[in-house]
């Protein structure tokens, strides 16, 4: 089990994505039209550089919503290989069969 901390901050991150996201594209539209004077252009780099690092969507690592274990993550799932490992030996993964040889 991950720390609650960290678990924590991934939410507060992925939260805080989401309250930005609006500004955040509206920024950076603005920076990558080339058609726009350069003037305007940098103000919205200098913009886009006050909004809190945190409301970007690179911070937000990937965790296992049962435990919150960062490596050995399955987007499909949204699980780590260990809690899809125990959730298919229980049957509870539509699908998953345990293989066996």
């Amino acid at each position: 089990m991950a720390k609650k901390s960290s678990i924590e901050k991934n939410n507060r991150r992925r939260k805080m994505t989401k309250q930005f996201a609006a500004r955040r594209a509206k920024l950076k539209a603005i920076v990558s039209n080339k058609e726009l004077p350069m003037e305007d252009r940098f103000a919205a780099t200098l913009k886009l550089a006050e909004l809190p690092r945190n409301s970007s969507r690179v911070r937000i690592h990937n965790r296992c919503d049962l435990t919150g274990r960062p490596h050995a993550f399955y987007r499909k799932h949204r699980l780590s290989r260990i809690a899809i490992r125990d959730l298919g030996n229980k049957g509870l993964i539509p699908g998953l069969v345990k293989s066996s040889w």
